[in-house]
């Protein structure tokens, strides 16, 4: 084996090792999520049930600037932490509208 294909084949092993831990992340991330929109289901059916809104501004404006913290202690970008959030948050209000909505149609609801 010459000295290029050693060293293609190190870059090679090198990167998969790297792209195997951004996988595993991944996966983890994944599950994090499902298990995070299990709490905001029971949220939205909470507040469905007692006819609250399905957004709550003040609320989203306090764990903005508390994922933004967590974020800068992490030494990632607080705008990435941001970014995830109010996507996360659209999502939940867009669940809690349809949870909304199906208490609404339910006779006696």
């Amino acid at each position: 084996m010459d000295q290029q294909t050693a060293t293609e084949q190190q870059v090679a092993t090198e990167l998969k090792r790297l792209r195997q831990g951004i996988d595993n992340i991944d996966a983890a991330l994944v599950y994090l999520l499902a298990e995070r929109f299990k709490y905001t289901q029971a949220v939205g059916e909470f507040k469905a049930g007692n006819r609250l809104p399905p957004a709550d501004p003040r609320r989203e404006a306090q764990q903005i600037e508390r994922l933004r913290r967590l974020a800068k202690d992490a030494d990632l970008d607080p705008d990435i932490a941001e970014k995830y959030l109010q996507f996360i948050v659209k999502e939940v209000i867009r669940h809690h509208e349809v949870i909304a909505a199906k208490l609404e149609t339910k006779p006696g609801g």
